[in-house]
């Protein structure tokens, strides 16, 4: 393969944030390393095509015996069984999966320019049961969008060719592939902008892997019904086009949340596509499907083609986390507000951030929805809106309330289209690291009437609490002693880390409290049901156990607590929650089950109610296999283990019924 492979190192520790006393750890975030790896000599781009001719029509003959394959019943259940099978050891779902179809004959597949030789390179790198599985696990699909005389901004490729888009998903793509006219981006920009799947869309393969997923942080979780976009846009004088301007974005189309690793891919990826074209994008594609599976708490080697450098030149960027942007950048000019933008988050409350480009719309709306971090925003966001996107007219309409969502906007025509909305930002030219930009002032709703009005948040909120002087200070002695925007985004993130930590840790106290006891789990009865969350009870709670056992901030918490319980964030977060604990109770009543001399009961009691209790013995086991069940792998052998020994201490007419009702 020509040029150099790049690396990425991902791995999802992180280390505790050093503090005051009592401070909770973080939820632990990936880390990515880049580096260069070892040079492989560069061929002739003759002697390159000529060499990997053979190889990818091995790999297209390989795939397609793969396929054929896989479409037997019995390639089918072995893939599944694999995938169920996996537990806590080194070898994961994909390793079986990848053994089931060796074992019925169909060849693991190559990337396109692989050969065999490259195979003990590849060892430990997860690979899916098919080609492209890999690939999937990460994107959805990589999109070229360029603009047509004709058409306006056109998709002009998709790859994978076989990646499914309806035509209103394809339209999204398109306008907010390319910043809005009065941007004036020139040169090369990067952006992110999120839109909403089409209703009744087939879920991928890739969903095999969402047990991975389980394990991640909620800011980390994979979106089911959203698509984010990684923009990188190049737009360049070129007098040979009618136009006169080359104008193209490549796109890279995903349900994660990995804002900083993808924008360092494109980084890496995009200005060698625009200049090689559609066998580099391939390439580069080829490399991903290679890739194993995000999977939480490892280190993993991500090769990516990188440009060609010198052969003494050894590089390692280190990327802090695959998700979060740079805090303090987009707080810097409105830092002195932080605390009262933390609120309006934590509430749902409706947002506008409108900025000069996609670039700092993006960074600043991601920056808002990482600010209430480990808690998940659970209310919509678009990173980057535009009047064409498919729900314009439902989030701009004036006959209802602005929905809870946070809209970053950088057509002018939005200053008066949203001016009712009840909290807008207004920012201008994000700043370079090292430079501060002058602090905005708080304004009423009322003076934004022009298009030009100055930077500043419009709002009539009042604060709940008082806003902390000392994190103010403290950034403010920052920027007079120049400390890198690094650092900065450090003490930002801890103080909001620490604010919402004290705001959850007596709602999870109290939660935890609405448990039933361990001892009223019987194995003859149903789980015990939680008790209801009430409000008032919880607000009795923070007297003594309120957040002024860990914030030294004051003011009117226990309103802030009736506000949020009736914003969309409470709403998730409780249902997340219940759902988490409702499943703890299952695995505990199943652990029980298990501790109990079941054969001894069946000797007591009916043929029917026998057969009865091996229905739901079954039906509990697809239950933790199909919920993810908390439960032990030794409590899932034992009820198996149960449920064989009942069965064979029945008449052989119930036994063959039985052993063909459901897998034991």
């Amino acid at each position: 393969m020509p040029g150099r492979y790049s690396q990425f190192q991902l791995s999802t520790t992180t280390p505790r944030l050093r503090g005051g006393k009592g401070e909770p750890a973080p939820s632990p975030a990936p880390r990515v390393t880049w580096a260069m790896a070892p040079p492989r000599p560069s061929p002739s781009s003759a002697a390159a095509a000529a060499a990997a001719a053979p190889a990818r029509g091995w790999a297209r003959s390989a795939a397609r015996s793969a396929v054929e394959a896989a479409r037997t019943a019995r390639g089918r259940r072995m893939a599944l069984r694999g995938l169920a099978a996996s537990g806590p050891s080194s070898r994961g779902p994909l390793d079986e999966a990848v053994e089931a179809a060796e074992e019925r004959g169909a060849p693991a597949v190559l990337a396109t320019g692989g050969a065999p030789e490259d195979d003990e390179e590849d060892e430990g790198r997860g690979r899916g049961l098919l080609r492209w599985d890999g690939f999937s696990a990460w994107l959805h699909c990589v999109c070229v969008v360029g603009f047509d005389l004709e058409l306006g901004q056109a998709v002009e490729v998709i790859y994978p060719q076989h990646s499914k888009l309806t035509d209103k998903e394809k339209t999204n793509i398109c306008y907010l592939s390319f910043p809005d006219s009065n941007s004036g981006c020139l040169g090369d920009t990067q952006f992110c902008f999120r839109f909403r799947q089409s209703s009744g869309r087939r879920v991928s393969l890739h969903c095999l892997l969402d047990h991975y997923d389980k394990d991640l942080p909620v800011y980390l979780k994979k979106d089911p019904a959203y698509f984010y976009g990684y923009v990188y846009f190049r737009q360049v004088r070129d007098k040979s086009l009618k136009r006169g301007y080359f104008q193209k974005s490549l796109v890279l189309i995903s349900k994660l949340p990995y804002i900083h690793f993808f924008h360092t891919v494109l980084k890496q990826i995009a200005p060698e596509y625009f200049e090689k074209s559609e066998p580099y994008l391939e390439a580069a594609c080829n490399d991903v499907d290679r890739w194993p599976a995000p999977v939480p708490g490892k280190t993993l080697h991500l090769p990516i083609m990188g440009v060609v450098m010198k052969a003494d030149t050894h590089i390692s960027v280190i990327l802090p986390t695959v998700h979060e942007v740079d805090l303090f950048r987009c707080f810097c000019p409105v830092f002195l507000h932080s605390q009262m933008l933390w609120e309006l988050v934590l509430l749902g409350e409706p947002l506008v951030v409108m900025a000069p480009s996609p670039s700092e719309s993006s960074e600043t709306v991601l920056a808002l929805v990482n600010c209430i971090s480990p808690l998940k925003y659970f209310s919509d966001f678009r990173p980057y809106f535009t009047i064409h996107d498919s729900e314009f007219k439902e989030y701009t309409t004036r006959t209802q309330a602005p929905p809870s969502v946070i809209l970053g906007v950088t057509n002018p025509f939005f200053a008066k289209t949203l001016q009712h909305w009840p909290h807008i930002i207004r920012i201008g030219d994000l700043k370079p690291a090292g430079e501060i930009p002058k602090q905005v002032k708080v304004k009423k709703l009322k003076n934004l009437k022009t298009l030009d009005s100055k930077p500043g948040v419009y709002t009539s909120y009042k604060p709940y609490l008082n806003r902390d002087e000392e994190i103010i200070k403290q950034l403010q002695k920052g920027v007079q002693q120049k400390r890198p925007s690094e650092a900065q985004s450090v003490i930002l993130r801890r103080y909001f880390l620490e604010l919402t930590q004290s705001f959850i840790i007596p709602l999870e106290r109290y939660v935890a409290s609405l448990m039933p006891l361990q001892k009223s789990i019987s194995p003859w009865k149903s789980p015990p049901q939680l008790r209801q969350f009430l409000p008032e009870e919880f607000m009795k709670t923070l007297e003594k156990t309120g957040p002024q056992l860990t914030s030294r901030i004051k003011g009117d918490w226990i309103g802030l607590y009736r506000h949020f319980l009736k914003s969309p964030n409470f709403d998730g977060w409780f249902k997340t929650r219940r759902k988490e604990m409702t499943q703890k109770l299952e695995a505990l009543h199943l652990e029980v089950l298990c501790e109990e001399d079941l054969l001894l009961w069946t000797q007591k009691h009916t043929e029917v109610e026998t057969v009865d209790l091996v229905l739901k013995l079954k039906n509990k086991l697809l239950q933790a296999d199909r919920e993810h069940l908390p439960v032990k792998p030794d409590t899932m052998e034992k009820l198996r283990t149960h449920i064989d020994a009942i069965i064979l201490a029945l008449p052989e007419d119930l036994q063959g019924i039985l052993l063909k009702t459901g897998m034991t």
